[in-house]
């Protein structure tokens, strides 16, 4: 199982700072416009998450595999991803968008937290959710299911390229969400994705407060050459 190389903790916090709209839109200047998970939500209020991605696959389970409440912690696909994230780390499960069943629950999530993960994301759905919320690690996820993953889903593969969310997902992608969901960059246009939203969230917040003391969007958005001086004006002062 190789590891992706890591990517500078320095990119990551800038990655804190714009909204996934707006890292959706700079991915989008450069021809990438399928990146934003449809239906992930985060199971908890105000939760940003920023990392890099480990990912597991699941198929459909099947009845001569899998029992319920049976599982080696040594040779499951799930158990080894659990215990094989760490710092920086988001598992991001691939469940086909099916949500009969958790993809796992809060004992799993709360060994993940522990061990330094950066959150984890299923296009399934969780079960103690409650618990996984109020953890403290980023979860998202499109639904809630009590019943445990084997009565539905097979975990078949990790790091290796997965499907959540209708998004293609690589091994080491940097995975990014807000209140509003999970958007995928490509890791090699992390740094230079991390600059360009930065800087972008940083001339929407002057736009915005033009917009809120009365400005017409005319020339302010998008800006002309007017706004931008006063935006650079504006950002000096700051």
């Amino acid at each position: 199982m190789s590891q992706p190389v890591s990517v500078a903790p320095e990119i990551f916090e800038q990655l804190r700072i714009p909204s996934t709209a707006t890292l959706t839109s700079v991915l989008a200047r450069r021809g990438l416009r399928n990146t934003f998970m449809t239906g992930v939500r985060p199971l908890a209020p105000r939760t940003r998450m920023v990392g890099q991605a480990f990912t597991l696959r699941y198929i459909p389970a099947r009845e001569d595999l899998d029992q319920t409440g049976v599982v080696d912690n040594l040779t499951d696909p799930q158990r080894i991803a659990v215990e094989s994230v760490g710092p920086h780390d988001v598992l991001v499960i691939d469940a086909r968008g099916d949500v009969r069943a958790g993809s796992m629950g809060a004992i799993l999530a709360t060994r993940m937290k522990l061990r330094g993960a950066a959150g984890v994301v299923t296009d399934g759905a969780f079960r103690d959710s409650p618990e996984i919320a109020a953890s403290g690690l980023p979860a998202y996820a499109r639904a809630a299911h009590a019943a445990t993953n084997k009565t539905i889903h097979h975990p078949t593969d990790i790091q290796l390229p997965i499907a959540c969310g209708g998004v293609a997902v690589f091994p080491g992608d940097v995975i990014v969400g807000d209140d509003e969901g999970v958007v995928v960059i490509p890791r090699h246009l992390a740094a230079e994705v991390a600059e360009e939203a930065v800087a972008q969230e940083r001339r929407e917040e002057f736009i915005m407060e033009k917009v809120r003391a009365g400005a017409s969007i005319i020339g302010v958005y998008p800006p002309d050459a007017k706004t931008l001086a006063e935006y650079e004006a504006w950002r000096k002062q700051r």
